[in-house]
């Protein structure tokens, strides 16, 4: 039994509306390269953890596709909200459309934390960009969007904390923002990462990176970039 990740899918295997192939060359056929990939490396009984911006759909109903897309390929998948991720609704309402639907093999890391493998698995969305970095948008009271998501991530990494203590699995964490990048620091989500004493984090998001490192240190963390195209739509062995 193996641990993967794989951030920023990114599909939209019924219209293809919405590919990502005008963003550069490497996202050519990148459908077709991450389900040839997959098969190669996970079986059956490993887990592969998403990180989030996993389908365009703007609804649940329309996201059904790519989530059964999902479900057949091989393992378990743990999926995180990434920021488009509209389609996403509350844990209930996803847990009735996978039954629904009979998607067997997909759980959802929101508020919780899950076991799997040799590890904990807990996270949340995160938060990249402040006030200062933004403009797409006017009038967004940032400090209230990284207040939730710490929230968030608190809830998580205390369902963690009792789990570690059960079994002695180390915790790891994974966002879809990084919480450090470049210049770029959320102190409030890096604070709770020490506080829970996390010594791994990986996050997606970043596209069109190549050239930097896989992995840096800062402080006591050792963050991993995990985005796909990133991979080269390969998902990456954990342990």
């Amino acid at each position: 039994m193996a641990l993967f990740v794989m951030a920023d899918l990114h599909l939209d295997v019924k219209s293809n509306k919405k590919s990502m192939e005008i963003f550069g060359n490497r996202w050519t056929d990148y459908v077709q390269k991450i389900r040839n990939n997959w098969k190669k490396l996970v079986t059956e009984f490993d887990t592969v953890v998403i990180p989030g911006d996993i389908s365009w759909a703007l609804n649940l109903e329309e996201a059904i596709s790519d989530l059964k897309w999902i479900d057949e390929l091989p393992g378990r998948k743990i999926l995180l909200k990434g920021n488009h991720d509209f389609w996403w609704g509350t844990n209930l309402k996803m847990q009735k459309c996978f039954f629904d639907n009979q998607i067997t093999t997909i759980d959802i890391l929101s508020n919780n934390a899950i076991e799997c493998e040799n590890y904990i698995i807990s996270g949340s969305r995160g938060w990249f960009t402040d006030n200062s970095m933004q403009t797409a948008y006017q009038n967004v009271d940032y400090s209230k969007i990284i207040n939730r998501e710490t929230i968030r991530l608190r809830m998580s990494l205390e369902c963690a904390k009792k789990l570690h203590e059960e079994t002695g699995k180390e915790i790891l964490t994974f966002l879809h923002f990084p919480p450090v990048w470049g210049e770029f620091k959320c102190e409030e989500i890096i604070s709770l990462l020490n506080e829970y004493n996390i010594k791994r984090c990986f996050f997606g998001h970043i596209h069109s990176c190549y050239t930097v490192p896989s992995s840096f240190i800062d402080g006591n963390i050792k963050f991993s970039i995990i985005s796909a195209d990133y991979l080269d739509f390969i998902p990456q062995f954990i342990g």
